[in-house]
């Protein structure tokens, strides 16, 4: 472990939960529409559930304890430009000396530990498939890491932290898996420091900026054939579906992050309807317990920067909505490994996906949603052990790390 790197553990103060209470007892509910259903967001009588359950059923300490089981620590990561950040992380190690080093990286509304699923299938021993180091941060901004104080922390900020903390923690070189904005931010980490530090990752939402006439002519041309293509016709209809109806927090957090912020910030209620909307239609038929909603929801609540600060990060990405999250980034031929779950909203063309990397595995899954770490840990885990294992198309990209 790097000498800099200091154990951390949560212990939320008694004062924080009893306001956190008081809170909660104070809700005002808005009204709902007769047999509204999910058509005009979270249902009522799911969000009087779920308050009533944090307020009055779940119990904070015993989640901590569970939280503190992992290890974590915190680090300080100097960023061009930005000064030192504090950056909280997960570093679960392999009893495998030659263990694969393994980046993981959340997206929002997601945490540090998305992952906890499956630690124990990544660090496992046997001749049968590779062990992995694995190395979960919080981004900054988020969970317990510190958050910018200064505009523009954007995708090689954010890159910088990811691949500097990989090497205090003496990886010279590593592996990568990300969804969402793991996903986006891994565009960036390829780019920068790819083939030098980064010598493979997987993907499990591979999402690009649209085919241009300019920079991606046989893709665009693609385009024109979808009256006569049924599969790209279905996948360019999913990703309209998506932009028409499933965007609206998107640009919002784009957009006047800060507006919102004050919202999150003050309520837990507003907080918890905000992010359990995107548990509940991002995920395939997950079923998330109460518990399980209210942990994820107090990781932002009791987050280090508070729970407005992480949206921040949509502004910065797209510059104010003015262009996609990959401005300046380009295709890589770092090695690129796909993981397509059917519940995932976010899906464009998958022969739009060759305009990241050089993709050398695919796997396709019959169950699964965006959350594919907590709703299918077995599969995703397995992905990157098909990848990253013997026969595998990445298999000892990391020099002298094998995972046997």
């Amino acid at each position: 472990m790097n000498p800099w790197a200091k154990p951390f553990t949560l212990d939320v103060p008694d004062t924080d939960l009893e306001l956190l209470r008081k809170k909660l007892a104070l809700v005002r509910f808005p009204d709902e529409l007769e047999d509204a259903g999910w058509d005009y967001g979270v249902p009522l009588a799911d969000m009087k559930r779920l308050v009533t359950h944090w307020r009055d059923s779940f119990n904070w300490r015993k989640a901590e304890r569970a939280i503190n089981a992992l290890p974590q620590f915190t680090t300080d990561i100097e960023v061009d430009g930005f000064g030192t950040l504090n950056i909280h992380f997960l570093h679960q190690k392999s009893s495998v000396e030659n263990a694969i080093p393994l980046l993981f990286v959340h997206g929002w509304p997601g945490h540090f530990l998305e992952v906890r699923k499956m630690l124990p299938i990544l660090t496992s021993p046997s001749p049968d498939h590779p062990s992995f180091h694995v190395v979960a941060p919080s981004l900054p901004g988020f969970g317990f890491s510190e958050a910018p104080s200064k505009p523009g922390f954007a995708g090689p900020q954010y890159a910088e932290v990811l691949n500097k903390l990989m090497l205090f923690l003496g990886y010279d070189e590593y592996v990568y898996q990300g969804g969402d904005l793991g996903h986006s931010l891994g565009v960036y980490v390829a780019n920068l420091y790819g083939h030098k530090h980064l010598k493979a990752w997987l993907s499990n939402m591979p999402v690009y900026r649209i085919p241009s006439p300019l920079f991606n002519p046989l893709l665009f041309l693609e385009l024109l054939t979808v009256p006569f293509n049924k599969r790209l016709a279905e996948q360019l209809e999913s990703a309209k579906r998506f932009q028409t109806s499933g965007m609206g927090y998107f640009v919002m957090q784009a957009t006047a992050p800060q507006t919102l912020g004050y919202n999150l910030a003050d309520s837990p209620v507003g907080l918890l309807a905000w992010i359990y909307e995107k548990l509940y239609k991002a995920s395939d038929h997950y079923p998330w317990s109460d518990d399980e909603v209210i942990e994820w929801i107090s990781i932002y609540w009791f987050s280090r920067a508070g729970p407005a600060a992480n949206i921040r990060i949509y502004y910065e990405l797209t510059g104010r909505n003015s262009h996609d999250m990959f401005e300046g980034t380009k295709w890589t031929s770092v090695p690129l490994g796909v993981s397509y779950f059917p519940g995932e909203p976010v899906r464009l063309p998958k022969s739009w996906a060759h305009m990241i990397g050089k993709i050398v595995f695919e796997s396709e899954h019959v169950a699964g949603g965006h959350f594919a770490a907590v709703e299918q840990p077995e599969k995703l885990a397995g992905d990157l052990r098909k990848m990253f294992g013997k026969g595998g198309p990445a298999f000892g990209v990391v020099s002298g790390k094998d995972g046997y």
